[in-house]
């Protein structure tokens, strides 16, 4: 059998005396979509966050395409392929949409400490060739014309796509969405889901954790909501 996109092995976690997470074993595959369900309180969010290396010090075996992870750091998760969005919208509100997508290619834009200071050389290429990228992303998630506006000032909706927008800037093989209809009216909660759909196209997979069945259900099966 070929290596998952995740793998997860007898994943335990604790704080002090609580046992947020119990032997986990959980798989999934390249380019898959999945539902992660459960009471509030059962240990979802605390699932993300040990995948993502914000929740150390649990046991167990978590593999990216049949590499341990468990060790690394989140940045270097995150440059293996590993994108998050988060329960609670974490952008920044005062940075227009474009440079929230920027901030999201951090690693990709580099060069040397004359360079970046200067805004010449490499990275000035590398700089025109992220806005080009993303602008694309904003454009794929359907807010191309909300580029210079303030990530504040856009509607809850559109920050949602933001934030979307922004964990593909990373060029993940695998999305850990948690919440991502949190706060949603049932319009945008159909839209995101078409959106996810197309995340699916581009080969992400994606692993959901949310309270809406009908998402989680149109989600894990690719029907509409």
């Amino acid at each position: 059998m070929s290596a998952a996109e995740l793998e997860i092995e007898g994943l335990t976690l604790r704080y002090g005396g609580l046992t947020a997470i119990d032997g986990l074993d959980l798989r999934v595959e390249t380019g898959s979509l999945d539902g992660l369900i459960g009471p509030n309180g059962a240990g979802k969010t605390s699932v993300f966050n040990a995948i993502c290396g914000l929740a150390r010090g649990g046991s167990g075996a978590i593999l990216l395409r049949g590499e341990r992870i468990d060790l690394l750091s989140p940045d270097a998760r995150a440059r293996r392929g590993l994108a998050r969005t988060f329960q609670n919208l974490r952008l920044f509100k005062e940075m227009t949409a474009l440079e929230n997508v920027l901030a999201g290619m951090h690693a990709e834009i580099g060069g040397s400490l004359v360079e970046i200071l200067t805004r010449l050389g490499r990275f000035r290429s590398k700089e025109r060739a992220a806005v080009r990228e993303a602008r694309d992303l904003l454009a794929f998630v359907g807010l191309d014309a909300a580029a210079g506006t303030l990530a504040g000032s856009l509607s809850y909706g559109d920050q949602r796509r933001l934030e979307v927008a922004r964990a593909l800037a990373g060029r993940p093989n695998l999305m850990l969405l948690d919440e991502p209809a949190a706060g949603m009216n049932p319009a945008e909660t159909a839209g995101l889901n078409d959106l996810l759909g197309e995340v699916k196209a581009r080969g992400v997979a994606m692993l959901l954790v949310d309270h809406d069945m009908s998402l989680v259900s149109a989600f894990a099966t690719g029907s509409p909501c």
